[in-house]
C-alpha cells in the first residue's frame, strides 16, 4: 500500500506547482499594492474597494452572472429533451448519437468559436445574442451528457411499476423520471455555469469588443494594463463566487441523494 501511495507524489507535486502556488500568488497580489519592478509587500484592501466603488465593475460582474445563468437555463431547456430522446434509442443508435454530440468537442473550443465568428459575422443580430449562441453551442454537450448518464442509469422497472399503478406517460415522467434525473441536471448546471461565468474569449470573439464580461476584465488587467494587483482582486472575487456556486450545487445534489 505504501508503494502505491508513493505513486501519488508526482501528482501532488504537480498540483502544488500548477494550482496551489498560482492561487497563493493571486491572493498575495490581490491584497498588496502595485509595485514597479518588484512586488512591494504593503498589504491593502484598496483593490477590492476600487472594484465596488466604481459601478462599472459590479455591472460587468452582474452581466457575467446573468449571461451564465441564462446560458445554463437555455442548455437545460434544449439539453434535457435531447438527452431524454437519446436515452430512448436502441444501444447502437444511442452510442452513435452520443458520438455525434461529443465529436465537435474533439476540436479546440477556440477554433470552434472562430468558426462561429465567421458564420455570424454577416448575420444581423446583436452582440449579446451572438455571445449566447457561442456559449450555448460550446457548453450544451456537457449538459446533454450529464443528463443522459442519469437517465441511462435509471432502473426502467420503476417506470413499468408506475404504469402498472395507473400512471400515464406524463405522470410517470413527472413522478419517476424527472426526480431520478435531477442529479444529472445538477451536474450539468455545474459544468455549464462555471465555465460560462468565467469565459473571456467567447464574448471577445463573438461580441466584437462591444460585450465585456468579467473574464475580459481579468484578461485586460493582466495582459493589456499590467495591473496584476487589481486583476488578482477581480480573479479572487470571481473565485469566491464560483466556490459558493459549487457549494450550493453540491448541497442540492447531496440533499437529493439523501431524499
Amino acid at each position: 500500500m505504501k508503494s502505491f501511495s508513493r505513486m501519488t507524489y508526482p501528482y501532488i507535486a504537480w498540483m502544488i506547482i500548477m494550482i496551489v502556488v498560482p492561487m497563493l500568488m493571486i491572493v498575495l497580489y490581490a491584497f498588496t499594492t502595485q509595485g514597479n519592478d518588484v512586488l512591494t509587500l504593503q498589504f491593502t484592501l484598496q483593490n477590492f474597494v476600487r472594484f465596488f466603488e466604481d459601478s462599472i465593475f459590479p455591472n460587468v460582474l452582474w452581466r457575467s452572472l446573468k449571461i451564465a445563468i441564462n446560458t445554463t437555463i437555455i442548455c437545460i431547456i434544449i439539453g434535457y429533451p435531447c438527452a431524454y430522446a437519446i436515452s430512448k434509442l436502441q444501444g447502437n443508435k444511442q452510442g452513435l448519437m452520443v458520438l455525434l454530440i461529443t465529436l465537435p468537442m474533439w476540436i479546440n473550443m477556440l477554433v470552434r468559436t472562430y468558426a462561429w465568428r465567421g458564420i455570424l459575422n454577416d448575420v444581423p443580430m446583436s452582440s449579446e445574442l451572438k455571445v449566447y449562441v457561442g456559449m450555448v453551442y460550446n457548453f450544451l454537450p456537457f449538459m446533454i451528457l450529464q443528463i443522459h448518464t442519469s437517465l441511462t442509469k435509471m432502473d426502467q422497472n420503476l417506470i413499468v411499476a408506475a404504469n402498472d399503478l395507473g400512471a400515464n406517460k406524463w405522470q410517470a415522467f413527472l413522478k419517476v423520471t424527472l426526480p431520478l434525473s435531477l442529479p444529472g441536471v445538477i451536474s450539468g448546471i455545474t459544468l455549464v455555469f462555471l465555465p460560462a461565468v468565467s469565459s473571456f474569449f467567447i464574448p471577445k470573439l463573438l461580441g466584437g469588443g462591444d460585450f465585456v464580461l468579467i473574464g475580459n476584465l481579468i484578461e485586460n488587467y493582466f495582459i493589456s494594463t499590467g495591473d496584476w494587483n487589481f486583476g488578482s482582486a477581480i480573479s479572487l472575487i470571481m473565485a469566491i463566487i464560483i466556490l459558493i456556486s459549487m457549494y450550493i450545487t453540491k448541497k442540492l445534489d447531496h440533499e437529493k441523494e439523501t431524499n
